[in-house]
């Protein structure tokens, strides 16, 4: 005797499901977690914000990693930050200088540098070497302390490893990536000017040089662009130290530092194409 037409139906059915049924949890598993993530940042973000206003919150020991993680993001980065803006001053100023120059349009100078440099490829280039320099250590230094239980040490003594691994740390980066991002500003235009007028590419002195960059800049420009150093900077940091402290026993410094600089690398791209569409 066949089986009914509705249970050959259902038969076919379960047999669909469970054939998709690993993809489906899959993306599941994914989407999961990267929306943990998510609410991680915002919820520690807001928390970091709240905690710095309170004075009880810098005591001796949060102030010395502030001063230490300060220390290690501006001078581990410095270096880095001088080199790249000299390369991308050279590549970008001289180039802008040359081919506006020829095309007879060297009064547009200014704008282009400050659309194109200095609002949208500072941040950006400041971000992954905040990342790459320090980011990593801070994520590495703080997942070996959970890994090594050492987190769970000081939760045992009371002591609060948000308040003093995150909180400080997070500001570090905040003003190291303003720091580092004005350093790279200057250097970046500074260099380039010395090539491009070198080659007879731009005529004018350095001062009437930056006088036109200034003066080509925007009262946006002048909130915006310290802005992007300061939210890359934090985001940065605050991502780093968040995925420090989510690591779990099966995570290795094989699958730590990969998730890491890919969701360092992925804020910083946020906030600029945020600010792209904003402004």
């Amino acid at each position: 005797m066949a089986p009914p037409e509705e249970s050959r139906d259902t038969g076919r059915f379960a047999t669909l499901v469970g054939r998709f049924a690993p993809w489906l949890a899959a993306l599941g598993r994914l989407t999961r977690h990267q929306v943990r993530f998510t609410l991680l940042l915002i919820g520690a973000g807001w928390g970091t914000l709240r905690e710095s206003l309170r004075p009880n919150s810098w005591r001796r020991p949060v102030i010395y990693e502030f001063r230490a993680t300060l220390r290690q993001v501006i001078g581990g980065g410095f270096l880095s930050i001088v080199i790249t803006a000299t390369l991308a001053g050279l590549m970008v100023v001289s180039q802008a200088a040359y081919w506006l120059g020829y095309a007879g349009m060297a009064q547009m100078t200014g704008s282009i540098l400050v659309s194109v440099l200095v609002r949208e490829i500072s941040p950006i280039l400041v971000g992954i070497i905040l990342m790459g320099r320090s980011g990593m250590l801070s994520l590495t230094e703080i997942g070996m302390m959970v890994l090594g239980g050492e987190v769970r040490g000081l939760q045992a003594r009371g002591i609060d490893p948000f308040l003093v691994l995150v909180m400080p740390r997070t500001f570090a980066f905040t003003v190291g990536g303003f720091t580092l991002g004005m350093i790279f500003a200057v250097v970046s235009l500074l260099m380039g000017f010395v090539v491009a007028h070198a080659s007879g590419a731009i005529t004018s002195s350095v001062w009437t040089f930056f006088f036109n960059v200034l003066a080509a800049m925007t009262t946006w420009d002048y909130l915006v662009i310290p802005l992007k150093f300061v939210l890359v900077g934090f985001f940065v940091g605050l991502g780093a130290c968040i995925s420090g402290l989510t690591v779990s026993s099966n995570d290795t410094m094989a699958t730590i530092m990969p998730r890491g600089f890919a969701r360092g690398i992925m804020l910083v791209l946020v906030v600029n194409i945020l600010f792209m569409l904003d402004f």
